[in-house]
């Protein structure tokens, strides 16, 4: 059973990231889990307003373990330990909000972003379920330097994957790897899969089909770019006219978890097992035409 406790680390121990290489890489695929950190600092959870198990409702929780497979199967696998509540990878650096902080903040962040302005920019100011973090204001040189620390690291590490496996293939395509809450009420009913390319702009409409077929082939109902079309990972990163390609998957946490106490269900091993046989589909396909 799982406890609804975050687990204590005082960063930068255990590292910001584990990146799972496999012995040899048999396609252009790279696969990230930016979100389903959930090492909290002891002095982040002292400063924050929030139980042990509300801290954690932005989590994508135990995203890494169900494509723990990749890797295996031949593509590397770089996973945030950093919770998102902590240093929110899938930000640009400096997405700040002016209200969270004790002084002036520098004039290049970006205040003004809409993620800022619902409390979920690089520092969240709520949770996912919009209760406030932090008891009181904090310092900017605390985001400085959990962007320093988190941010950056990540992303130096997922840029050297793309470049390294660009060199190898002559094109990358990222598989974006998140979870979502429930969303009651949607027309026609929710979504277990949301498939995300920016509306087109991210990704090849013919890889992005490749694995919407591998979805449907197991049953799951597929939506694309709603209500997630993809962050700052899928709008950076995905150029494909630079023959990089990324597109994020967002899975119904009803598929595998509690998402009130934060716990796996044991149909967890069922989407475990869906999305291996995924992966290991995917790394059989031809993916020269990413090249451009």
């Amino acid at each position: 059973m799982d406890l609804p406790m975050p687990r204590h680390a005082e960063l930068p121990q255990p590292g910001p990231y584990q990146l799972h290489r496999p012995a040899y890489q048999r396609a252009p695929l790279v696969f990230a889990s930016p979100h389903s950190g959930r090492d909290y600092p002891a002095a982040f959870l002292a400063e924050s307003r929030l139980d042990a198990l509300a801290v954690r409702r932005s989590e994508d929780s135990f995203v890494d373990e169900i494509y723990a497979a990749a890797p295996t199967l031949g593509a590397p696998l770089l996973a945030a330990t950093f919770p998102r509540v902590y240093c929110d990878a899938n930000r640009e650096p400096w997405e700040l909000d002016p209200a969270m902080f004790d002084g002036p903040l520098p004039a290049w962040v970006n205040s003004a972003s809409p993620r800022v302005g619902a409390g979920l920019g690089t520092i969240a100011r709520v949770v996912a379920s919009g209760e406030p973090v932090y008891r009181r204001r904090i310092p900017f040189r605390e985001a400085e330097d959990r962007v320093q620390r988190c941010w950056q690291p990540y992303h130096a590490a997922l840029g050297s994957l793309i470049a390294e496996t660009k060199a190898e293939f002559g094109c990358c395509l990222v598989i974006d790897c998140h979870s979502m809450p429930a969303h009651p009420g949607q027309p026609g009913g929710s979504p277990d899969m949301v498939l995300g390319d920016a509306h087109g702009t991210a990704c090849a409409p013919r890889a992005v089909r490749r694995v919407e077929e591998q979805l449907w082939s197991m049953g799951y109902r597929v939506r694309r770019n709603d209500p997630y079309a993809g962050g700052y990972v899928t709008r950076h990163y995905g150029r494909p006219r630079e023959a990089v390609h990324v597109l994020q998957i967002e899975m119904a946490r009803s598929l595998y978890m509690n998402e009130a106490s934060i716990e796996r269900l044991p149909r967890m091993a069922t989407l475990q097992r869906d999305v291996t046989a995924m992966i290991a589909a995917l790394m059989a396909m031809d993916w020269d035409f990413l090249r451009g």
